[in-house]
């Protein structure tokens, strides 16, 4: 098997870099830097190098691939003299990249993992964005997930709006033994009272006047894999008795049926309540609590973990310039600091949303100026007037 090693700074890219390969069949190993770079080659034997800068200390013998932010003519000449077997300039078209490793590789084409390797298999099914952060906090919920994830305890994931309370739900799927399996999603919160039970247990045909035929629930369609129930705070208590039965029997009826069916699901749970709160107020069970909070995971709230916001702000940047297909910027220390500063209400939701808004109106380089005008949500209008008074 090829062995690639990818040296990249970006972690986002890095990680994207090793995903792709790791489904197209290569086995990969991913670092930060060159010193990393030197422990790793002395212990093992690499076939094809993919890096990111030309003056660092490559493998000696082995050929690479350059990854540059410079798509000019001059890079890709400068970095053939230095001995590169290929240029790729970013954002990084993979047709080009995996084309280029083949070439170095003999010309074979591409292993066909696919029906090997469940592990591959798993990869392609469940691509889930990395949990940014190197805080004490978020590295402890790492830790939760990594022991948790191989069990089939049930979870409840607290936090406020907008902390990634979804992106630890996948992860605990992604790392279980039912990765290949659905992972099945609900809002409690956006479905009607009236409709939730016919959306968590499906109905039969005839239930009620608009049901037109036989349909499938969230349950079914999640058996043998993982259900997440999203602001499950927000579920009325005839559904909560339900869903209590389905955990303890693991069994469900479709409204209009008086058959029970069997199923295998293990139920994520998540909310931004306080179900204690809840729960002496009547409006949640206590025994679907305690059902349901087997192994709790609370999430941070963004203002809790302000050291994690340069590397946040480092990945958003270069996905959403990959998204729109346009150089990655760069952004002024002091853009940063400006940003670690700010309350963040809206967590990581807001913070996505406010980098991508300062992408689209800033210049090659978001600046501090850009920051203090467009971070707040201000209106363009205003802004508009304000600078051409």
């Amino acid at each position: 098997m090829t062995k690639v090693l990818v040296i990249e700074s970006s972690k986002s890219i890095r990680n994207t870099l090793k995903e792709r390969l790791e489904y197209e069949g290569y086995s990969v190993e991913s670092l930060p830097s060159y010193d990393q770079a030197d422990l790793q080659v002395q212990r093992l034997r690499f076939d094809v190098v993919i890096c990111d800068r030309l003056d660092g200390k490559l493998p000696n013998g082995v050929p690479f691939i350059y990854l540059s932010s410079d798509p000019s003519v001059e890079a890709a000449v400068g970095s053939v003299k230095a001995g590169a077997s290929d240029f790729i300039a970013k954002p990084i078209d993979m047709n080009h990249l995996l084309g280029a490793i083949r070439k170095i590789d003999g010309g074979a084409a591409a292993p066909q993992p696919a029906a090997k390797s469940a592990s591959v298999r798993r990869t392609r099914r469940q691509t889930v964005e990395p949990i940014i952060g190197e805080s004490p906090q978020i590295l402890h919920v790492k830790h939760l997930i990594d022991k948790v994830a191989p069990s089939m305890a049930r979870v409840l994931i607290t936090g406020s709006n907008g902390t990634g309370k979804e992106l630890v739900a996948h992860w605990l799927h992604a790392k279980s033994a039912r990765a290949d399996a659905p992972f099945v999603e609900v809002n409690c919160a956006a479905i009607p009272s009236e409709l939730i039970e016919s959306e968590l247990f499906g109905h039969e045909k005839g239930a009620f006047t608009s049901a037109v035929k036989q349909r499938k629930g969230k349950f079914e369609q999640a058996d043998g894999g993982t259900l997440f129930m999203d602001e499950i705070g927000d579920m009325s208590l005839p559904a909560q008795a339900k869903v209590l039965r389905a955990l303890q029997e693991n069994k469900i009826s479709r409204v209009g049926s008086d058959r029970d069916l069997d199923v295998d699901v293990r139920v994520i749970a998540a909310t931004n309540k306080n179900l204690r709160e809840e729960i002496a107020a009547g409006r949640f069970r206590e025994d679907l609590y305690h059902r349901l909070s087997v192994i709790m995971i609370h999430v941070p709230a963004l203002c809790d973990r302000r050291e994690d916001i340069p590397l946040l702000v480092r990945h958003f940047i270069a996905s959403i310039c990959d998204e729109y297909d346009i150089p990655v910027k760069e952004m002024e220390p002091e853009a940063v600091a400006e940003l670690q500063a700010m309350p963040w209400s809206g967590n990581i939701r807001e913070l996505r949303n406010v980098i991508e808004r300062l992408i689209i109106l800033s210049g090659d380089t978001i600046t501090l100026e850009d920051t203090l005008t467009y971070a707040a949500g201000t209106d363009l209008a205003t802004v508009f007037d304000r600078r051409t008074a």
